[in-house]
């Protein structure tokens, strides 16, 4: 190399399988992080993303415990005019790292990458956004064609949901955006910030590092020129073993300063109807008009007891088991083989397991064969477990 020039910096290789794993496993625990943010050092972190994008630092950073209350806060700005950076702060330095990280990996080993980062922690955080979305637009502008309003409330002009809807496009998903950040880190791309001139990857590569640190310590925020709105992390977070909202007793999502949402194993349910499952009963469930709920009653009930107290009567039965049938009005019926394990427990009992199968099921043993993946017909077990 010849005297005056200097080596250009040495990019960091794409992570290996394992580090690409545990960066996951970070970004994991960072979605489903709950508790005050560091605002200090949040607002540090935003002040820098407003720099890398070439705009001057914003002249006031606002906090909410929410972000209902920091999207009422953006429909505000809106209507008074503010315009949002985030096509500066978020989306341009977004589009440059994001192209950068195919480069790096190359395009055959992107594919792999990004399976075991975004891949992997997408399709339970991008859920848990979207409900939020969801709850914040039906709050913020309930939709007058389903009639889905608080009571006594006149429903929102369409103008006020379409204003609504852009708010929350304004936003940045803070923790939520995990799933990117986690492909970013292990394609050797997030944190380092390549050597040259003032803008271009040097400038997207800051910017990117400040979103990061911001996604680290808090929820949803809104860059406008002026102005950045702020939610803290939620305070609460119970999900099942499938990533899913669930609360028997509460919310399953709460944040501090009371919005809420309410989940049984991912389906959305009104606060009151949880309140009243401790003293479900077999009537309350049949009494019950919305098909939805209903099953939600009956799942947290139990089939068994709700067979033993509605006095239903068997379908069918052979050697595989005992096929039962639950009738519901407006709804399809549920279908379930009792079976009973071969295997003796430790004291000697027999354990029964009740097993759901389609409604159109005839027989136990089809039911059981289902199960399996396989037709009555073909069904011949060796030895039953």
């Amino acid at each position: 190399m010849g005297t005056g020039q200097t080596a250009p910096a040495v990019a960091p290789a794409p992570a290996s399988t394992e580090v690409a794993a545990e960066v996951t496993a970070r970004w994991r625990a960072t979605a489903a992080a709950t508790g005050p943010a560091d605002r200090v050092g949040v607002e540090r972190a935003v002040r820098s993303a407003y720099r890398a994008a070439g705009l001057a630092e914003p002249t006031g950073i606002r906090w909410f415990g929410s972000p209902l209350a920091a999207a009422e806060a953006a429909l505000e700005l809106r209507a008074a005019g503010a315009s949002t950076v985030r096509e500066a702060v978020r989306t341009l330095p977004w589009d440059a790292v994001r192209r950068q990280a195919v480069e790096r990996t190359g395009v055959v080993g992107w594919a792999p990458l990004w399976a075991l980062t975004g891949g992997e922690l997408g399709p339970v955080t991008n859920a848990l956004a979207d409900r939020i979305r969801g709850a914040l637009l039906d709050r913020l502008a309930p939709d007058p064609a389903t009639g889905d309003h608080p009571p006594g409330e006149a429903w929102a002009p369409r103008e006020r949901r379409t204003a609504a809807r852009l708010a929350l496009l304004d936003a940045v998903r803070g923790q939520h955006d995990a799933p990117w950040f986690a492909a970013f880190e292990a394609a050797g791309v997030l944190g380092e910030v390549p050597d040259g001139p003032p803008g271009g990857m040097a400038a997207a590569g800051a910017g990117i590092a400040a979103l990061a640190e911001v996604a680290r310590a808090t929820g949803w925020w809104w860059p406008y020129a002026d102005t950045v709105l702020i939610s803290e992390r939620p305070i609460a977070l119970h999900r099942d073993e499938a990533g899913r909202l669930d609360r028997a007793d509460g919310p399953a999502l709460e944040y501090s300063d009371g919005f809420a949402l309410h989940a049984w194993r991912g389906m959305p349910v009104p606060a009151e109807f949880l309140a009243g499952l401790g003293t479900v009963t077999a009537e309350r469930i049949r009494a019950e008009e919305n098909a939805e709920l209903r099953r939600v009653l009956l799942e947290h009930y139990g089939y068994e007891r709700y067979l033993a107290d509605s006095g239903a009567e068997p379908l069918h039965r052979d050697e595989t088991g005992v096929l039962w049938r639950i009738q519901l009005p407006d709804d399809e019926p549920v279908v379930m083989v009792e079976v009973v394990n071969s295997t003796a427990e430790p004291d000697g009992t027999f354990r029964t397991y009740w097993l759901r199968v389609p409604p159109d099921t005839r027989t136990a043993r089809a039911g059981v064969a289902w199960t399996f993946g396989t037709t009555e017909a073909e069904y011949r077990p060796q030895r039953e477990t």
